[in-house]
């Protein structure tokens, strides 16, 4: 009787799943399989508002694969060590896996690769399933990768998205030893409010977004950039951790169709943009993509306070604060946050883009380091001096200050303009509200 292994990664689901629909097919039982990865906490990418959402998204493809007859294998150590034990035990001759784009999945990769052959057990590795469109799959002439979205993005709409994969039959599991599942209950540290993670949660989401008619897909060319509104669809940690497939979005979003539909897919084509970037220059992580001989400063003094949300530009603490409580920050305000500290104060984006992955659920190394750096103007944004003017943005994005006073309950009984204007309250009330003044702030 042959024998697969389904490793998963980051495509926690079994909806629109390729890797393990070939998996299946190909084997008559199957070992879905997750390896509870002591090389991610060692590569210090286990925060734990992330394993707080990995724990609900194990138990949800858990009952994914009961309700196919199967379930899932914890195992927990070093990956590949774990995997060459499961192939040993279970006598498989095939390990499914979904290829990913950073330089730990590369390395993860060949090391699979190359423990696998001794035991006669063959690698199979399956694009376009955490991406729309794989990595590579377009290319510029006489070039690995776009380094320019917008001629990405001509390509990327003319070759067109998969269609979406069915889930499998029935699944099969031999007998195997395997860990508890995670429990979010467990998890130490989390932010107060860290979402419901899960494929089934991540659908349930997804289904009311598409039918909102007034804050869903249909207004979100208009409302995506108002902070108040909170009409994003707030599924980027769902395409983090693969409970959504990327592909199905940009399918249904498309029969959705219109202009929020069509903002909508625009943003999954710059996420796949960025997949592509990191694929082809994995050192993009640490490494300015375009070295522009930057001299950042450090004031440590300052980078607390960016990092606690008491800057004294309120736009930019809501924004942290917001962080600090959800594990989540709406897209604009990341923006906000990494402008101001890469270019008004001047720090280094690396220092800002790991303090965004040591809290964001979605914190995806792909999309964070590469919007980091395009924040930074180290990256493939084509006007690196760029400023975003976070007084300008405020009044744009948040007219009313509706998102700062949610926020900053300090600022709660101001009204109008002062909202966004803190350090230009005379000395009193500034004490009141307790705020530092970045004008006079020693540097």
């Amino acid at each position: 009787m042959s024998v697969s292994i389904m490793l998963f990664t980051s495509d926690l689901r079994v909806h629109d799943q390729p890797a393990l629909r070939a998996a299946a097919a190909g084997a008559d039982e199957l070992v879905p399989l997750f390896v509870v990865d002591s090389g991610v906490r060692k590569a210090r990418f286990d925060a734990p508002n992330r394993r707080a959402f990995l724990a609900d998204c194990l138990a949800s493809l858990d009952a994914g694969l009961h309700a196919l007859g199967g379930r899932l294998v914890i195992r927990t150590g070093e990956v590949v060590e774990q995997v060459c034990r499961v192939v040993v035990e279970s006598g498989a001759r095939q390990v499914h896996l979904s290829a990913g784009v950073s330089a730990y999945a590369a390395s993860r990769e060949e090391r699979l690769r190359e423990a696998l052959g001794p035991l006669r057990c063959a690698l199979h590795v399956h694009d376009g399933v955490i991406t729309a469109l794989p990595p590579g799959r377009i290319t510029p002439a006489g070039r690995d990768h776009y380094a320019v979205f917008t001629p990405y993005l001509r390509r990327w709409e003319a070759a067109g998205v998969r269609g979406t994969v069915a889930v499998p039959p029935a699944i099969r599991v031999p007998e195997l030893a395997g860990h508890p599942l995670p429990r979010r209950s467990a998890v130490k540290d989390a932010a107060p409010a860290v979402a419901e993670g899960g494929e089934e949660e991540g659908r349930r989401r997804l289904r009311a977004w598409l039918r909102d008619t007034s804050a869903g897909i249909e207004a979100y060319a208009e409302l995506h950039d108002d902070l108040a509104g909170d009409a994003t669809s707030r599924l980027s940690p769902h395409l983090h951790f693969g409970t959504l497939s990327a592909a199905e979005l940009v399918n249904r979003a498309r029969a959705k169709g219109g202009p929020g539909a069509e903002a909508f897919v625009r943003q999954l084509a710059w996420r796949d943009f960025h997949h592509q970037v990191l694929a082809a220059r994995p050192d993009a992580s640490h490494a300015d993509y375009r070295p522009r001989g930057d001299r950042w400063r450090r004031d440590e003094k300052e980078i607390t306070a960016w990092k606690a949300g008491r800057t004294g530009c309120p736009i930019v603490d809501a924004a942290m604060r917001q962080l600090l409580h959800e594990g989540w920050m709406h897209n604009r305000g990341r923006l906000l946050a990494a402008s101001y500290l890469t270019k008004t104060l001047s720090v280094d984006w690396r220092i800002g883009a790991r303090h965004f992955l040591d809290h964001l659920v979605d914190g995806d190394i792909a999309n964070n380091q590469l919007n980091w750096q395009w924040s930074a103007g180290t990256g493939t944004d084509t006007r690196p001096n760029r400023v975003l003017n976070p007084l300008a943005q405020a009044r744009r994005h948040d007219p009313r200050g509706d998102y700062v006073r949610r926020w900053l309950p300090e600022l709660a009984d101001l009204e109008g303009p002062a909202v966004h204007e803190p350090w230009k309250l005379d000395g009193l009330e500034r004490a009141r509200l307790d705020y530092p003044d970045p004008l006079t702030t020693d540097r």
